[in-house]
């Protein structure tokens, strides 16, 4: 079977953690969500969808199964159970073996959990709105390890050279306690009011402050590399690119 294109995170990951982000090569969707479009809630035909998530498939540990969420833009968090069902949340975690946690992104910004031990995964989707909610802590909350052993993994999202944001965004996050700090992370643009937003510098920021000591990635933007990555911003209806985690046995390929 074809395999798509595919970036590994750059990050210390035991070898009993699998991560994974696809790009928009090496499906079979057509305009205007070619080609590796894994989004079943974006228009593109159903069968095509899941011809590209056996693609995807293919690329996982044997017996791998994956758990899709329901995405809205908050901060739930729910174990991974893979029965079926893609619950309402933008954050799954697993200590199971073989079970994959996944979130789906086109800018919006994917966030991969490990412990040092490698005994918990997790997979956040943290949008602004998301974000700002509080979608990272609840993760860190959600995990049954204590913060100080755990790492995340910032994936492809929209650059701070291309998100502009009116000043809503930039209240929502400078807001009481969780705001000292970030007023850094907005650069005023052009237009009077507007910011540019660096949500990677404002995830490591909440992280951090989360008692996450080691963050890695961030280094992408989805806006700008339009040959690798899904953008809703740039192109509106599009694609979406999932990011996975998951724990393999040590037999098993990364």
């Amino acid at each position: 079977m074809h395999r798509p294109g595919l970036i590994t995170p750059d990050w210390p990951a035991p070898a009993t953690v699998s991560a994974l982000v696809t790009t928009r090569l090496g499906g079979l969707s057509g305009k205007p969500w070619n080609t590796f479009n894994l989004g079943d809630h974006v228009g593109d035909e159903a069968a095509t969808v899941a011809g590209n998530r056996q693609r995807l498939q293919a690329c996982l540990a044997a017996g791998t199964r994956v758990q899709w969420l329901h995405q809205v833009h908050g901060a739930a968090v729910v174990p991974a159970q893979c029965a079926g069902e893609s619950p309402e949340a933008d954050a799954s975690w697993t200590r199971e073996t073989g079970v994959a946690c996944a979130v789906l992104t086109a800018d919006c910004l994917p966030v991969l959990f490990c412990d040092r031990e490698a005994t918990v995964v997790a997979a956040a989707h943290a949008g602004w709105r998301g974000l700002a909610a509080g979608v990272l802590e609840a993760t860190v909350r959600a995990l049954p390890v204590a913060p100080a052993r755990l790492q995340a993994w910032l994936g492809p999202a929209i650059g701070p050279g291309a998100f502009e944001v009116g000043p809503e965004v930039r209240d929502a996050f400078l807001a009481g306690v969780a705001g000292r700090g970030m007023a850094g992370a907005f650069v005023p643009a052009a237009r009077s009011g507007h910011f540019y937003a660096d949500i990677y510098q404002l995830a490591r920021l909440r992280l951090r402050a989360a008692g996450v000591p080691a963050v890695y990635g961030g280094n992408f933007c989805t806006f700008n590399d339009s040959q690798r990555f899904y953008s809703y911003r740039r192109d509106g209806l599009t694609g979406r690119m999932a990011t996975l985690i998951y724990l393999n046995r040590a037999s098993d390929p990364p």
